[in-house]
């Protein structure tokens, strides 16, 4: 097969440093290895086609942009959309978000969090455009990083994108709830999709001291691992920023806690809202509140996840206590 000839490389160039640019003004991309993946990466070449929430023809729905569009107007928005600091919606199923990339200054802020060296190996779990594997191969090497989603159609448009980019890391269709046992262990296990506790299978796939990054709740979980006479343990905190992801397909759901009869001020709160998805099945609502107003409407950061043997809590400040709930477990 010859090689891939991108007739937009040298726009995307352009837009791409400016996004670069943005996103280190905001105070990402501190490490210089990372801000040269964002700089080299083509994300265009990962997202052909997406959907924007604007409304067209009088009937309501998703406009799609693509590379291929006949008029040149449309394909600029395309590509000056692609290296916006902006997530994309890149599969629709039934009117509903199924698939998308996520937005770049984010992915930055996980992957540093992630505190890779020369020579880890990754896991990462949601396929989802190939771009984050990607970025993760022009770190550490295409041969370190293993990339896990349960959809096919997925898992194959990852692969060809991140042919076309010229990257070649491990993409298996399977459950990410499970890990990747026949690659283990792993340095790291980075998340792409959200989910309502940690799969014991992660921690269990990593090394000592490997870390794990993952959507949790509405916010990013930062979890150092430990191997100890009890086995393998993992802890740590979240990050203070907020984050939505898509669910992870295979294993239980995010929890939603029920916020009726609360004050507006509180419902409107994303802090606040964070905490009742942490505590659901935990605490009801009025408890949650009565919490949230007593600690001062705590920050995510001060939030933490343990892992122990069977037992998995999140907790406030202390993972001993007072504040501890357990966690769903993730079906497996």
């Amino acid at each position: 097969m010859g090689q891939h000839v991108d007739r937009f490389a040298e726009p995307a160039a352009k837009a791409r440093r400016a996004m670069v640019r943005g996103i280190v003004a905001g105070g990402g991309l501190t490490d210089p290895a990372w801000r040269a993946a964002f700089e080299e990466v083509p994300r265009h070449l990962f997202v052909p086609y997406y959907f924007t929430g604007r409304f067209t023809g009088g009937t309501g729905g998703y406009e799609r942009l693509w590379c291929e569009d006949p008029d040149p107007v449309k394909r600029d928005r395309w590509l000056r959309g692609a290296y916006r600091d902006e997530p994309l919606a890149t599969r629709l199923r039934d009117g509903e978000l199924f698939s998308s990339s996520s937005q770049p200054s984010l992915m930055a802020l996980m992957l540093d969090a992630l505190e890779v060296t020369d020579g880890d190996t990754a896991l990462e779990i949601g396929a989802g455009t190939g771009y984050n594997a990607a970025l993760l191969c022009h770190r550490l090497g295409d041969a370190a990083v293993t990339t896990v989603d349960l959809d096919p159609e997925i898992t194959e448009s990852a692969r060809s994108h991140l042919a076309t980019a010229g990257r070649h890391p491990t993409v298996i269709t399977g459950d990410g709830a499970r890990g990747c046992p026949e690659r283990a262990p792993f340095d790291c296990v980075i998340a792409t999709c959200t989910l309502p506790s940690i799969p014991p299978e992660w921690p269990a796939q990593c090394n000592h001291q490997g870390r794990i990054v993952a959507p949790l709740s509405t916010g990013i979980i930062v979890l150092r691992v430990r191997h100890d006479a009890e086995g393998r343990s993992a802890e740590g905190r979240f990050l203070r920023t907020s984050a939505f992801f898509v669910p992870l397909r295979g294993g239980a759901q995010p929890r939603e806690g029920r916020a009726g009869g609360l004050p507006r001020r509180a419902i409107e709160n994303d802090l606040f809202r964070f905490l009742l998805s942490l505590t659901a099945g935990s605490l009801d609502p009025r408890e949650a509140l009565s919490l949230w107003e007593r600690e001062h409407r705590p920050e995510r950061n001060r939030f933490g996840v343990t892992l122990s043997g069977d037992r998995q809590w999140a907790w406030l400040d202390d993972p001993e206590g007072p504040y501890v709930w357990p966690l769903a477990q993730t079906d497996g």
